[in-house]
């Protein structure tokens, strides 16, 4: 089950991505619905937080569909008037529910937004980098360079791993993981660089080596959630791998320097 669900996700992922931008909006619009009700579910669980997952999943999705049409330049309306409008309702809505600390409500609300919805929005303005065109390539290479540098973090601690990353969050991430993908993270970036000419190898190599970097730092943050509110895995939608937080914790971090690095080349 566990390696029937992880083909089946790498196929939606990859394969709503290249067969055209309507089935990548399709399919993201609802992953990052689900994936800020997932958020929500977590963080509701501590006491005196109740966010409205609903509300909140839904500004997620509004936030993505809006950020595909801006970045695509396929309408030419402020479209993140609508966006923020629907934030400023979701804070009015506080007034009328009487809930014990509407503070905790507006910040984890808010928290959502920026730390779930907004990184999986930024996908959108990466696939749409060149003026406008749609390069899917682009964001594939961001995935494969997550998996990649997974595999080999994983095959590198197991077999070598002595030195502790960050044990205080993460007990089996070891330097010597982040290593081995760090290095894997590397050949497949010089891979894209023979198919891919839109960056040049040096420019791909310090593409692979940012997503290492700041895909660590997303994997632990993910992981320092889920050891604050105890629980190991973010939910179970995905059979034998968890959550979609899980799924996609080093995308969050990472997709947001990507677009940053990105700019200053397109």
């Amino acid at each position: 089950m566990r390696t029937l669900s992880g083909f089946v996700f790498v196929v939606l992922v990859v394969g709503s991505i290249l067969w055209n931008p309507i089935a990548f909006v399709a399919v993201f619009t609802v992953i990052t619905g689900l994936a800020v009700s997932e958020f929500h579910k977590l963080t509701n669980s501590q006491e005196q937080v109740q966010v409205n997952t609903a509300m909140s999943a839904v500004g997620g999705m509004v936030l993505f569909a809006c950020s595909y049409l801006q970045a695509s330049a396929n309408i030419h309306f402020p479209i993140y008037s609508i966006y923020g409008l629907f934030l400023v309702l979701a804070l009015i809505a506080e007034l009328y529910t009487r809930k014990p600390n509407p503070i905790h409500n507006w910040a984890y609300f808010i928290l959502g937004q920026v730390i779930i919805a907004l990184p999986f929005s930024l996908l959108n303005f990466i696939g749409f980098i060149d003026h406008a065109i749609y390069k899917p390539i682009i964001l594939i290479a961001v995935f494969v360079t997550i998996w990649v540098n997974d595999t080999g973090a994983y095959l590198f601690g197991v077999t070598l791993g002595k030195h502790r990353l960050f044990e205080r969050i993460s007990p089996k991430k070891s330097w010597e993981g982040f290593v081995g993908g760090a290095i894997a993270a590397l050949v497949s970036g010089y891979v894209f660089s023979l198919f891919i000419p839109e960056l040049s190898l040096l420019q791909w190599l310090i593409f692979s080596e940012i997503i290492v970097i700041f895909g660590t730092f997303g994997d632990l943050i993910e992981s320092l959630l889920k050891r604050t509110v105890n629980i190991k895995d973010s939910g179970n939608i995905i059979p034998g791998h968890g959550g979609l937080l899980d799924r996609f914790d080093s995308m969050l971090l990472a997709a947001p320097v990507i677009f940053i690095y990105l700019s200053f080349l397109f």
